[in-house]
């Protein structure tokens, strides 16, 4: 009970430091309301487990060995970051950005399931997540305990964990309504997120394995 109460610690540690999911979670909420971040959290949540099946089953130990496969999720992971925030850096400077009164226009509008494909797409382009499985995993799981499924139970509790914290944020976000949607407001928040999803998408290409 110890060692999993530790994974629990330091699992929440990590979902709870920002990072290019929480940008994307963020983003997705201020454009597509609170249903817009919850399903943004979904697909990022479903992305981690993946990974973390990937785990159980030692893919993820033979594509870190794989200097090329390990740079082309790298580089299309980083690509997709950079993607979107240009994406939100064009939405900051529109000149007809929409006002509280028209709300959203169905171009800049995050569709549920365009949410949450963006979330899992941005899970799965970051190779990190391999690597933070493959070596997290093995140290709360007892040499006599490890199987596919206890590997898999720990893999899903921290995915529950991040789709619940990043759901938060969107749930506040929606509660906050009409001040986050005011025109000024807004812009600067699709500026913000544009910027730091650029400054992700370059850190995660020039990063050394």
């Amino acid at each position: 009970m110890s060692a999993f109460l530790a994974y629990l610690a330091v699992s929440f540690v990590v979902i709870a430091t920002p990072g290019p999911d929480t940008a994307v979670t963020i983003r997705n909420a201020l454009l597509g309301g609170r249903s817009g971040g919850v399903f943004t959290a979904l697909g990022i949540a479903i992305g981690q487990t993946i990974w973390a099946f990937a785990t159980s089953l030692g893919v993820v130990a033979l594509s870190t060995a794989s200097a090329p496969l390990f740079l082309a999720v790298k580089y299309a992971g980083a690509a997709w970051l950079l993607w979107l925030g240009i994406q939100a850096l064009r939405e900051a400077v529109r000149p007809d950005f929409p006002g509280p009164s028209t709300g959203f226009s169905a171009a800049s509008r995050s569709t549920r399931s365009g949410a949450f494909r963006q979330g899992l797409v941005s899970d799965l382009g970051n190779p990190k997540m391999a690597i933070f499985f493959a070596g997290l995993l093995p140290q709360f799981v007892a040499p006599g305990e490890a199987s596919v499924a206890r590997f898999m139970l720990l893999g899903i509790v921290f995915a529950a964990m991040t789709f619940s914290w990043l759901a938060v944020y969107a749930v506040v976000l929606a509660k906050l309504g009409e001040r986050l949607r005011r025109p000024a407001v807004r812009r600067a928040f699709e500026a913000a997120t544009g910027a730091l999803l650029i400054g992700l998408g370059v850190r995660v290409a020039a990063e050394q394995r």
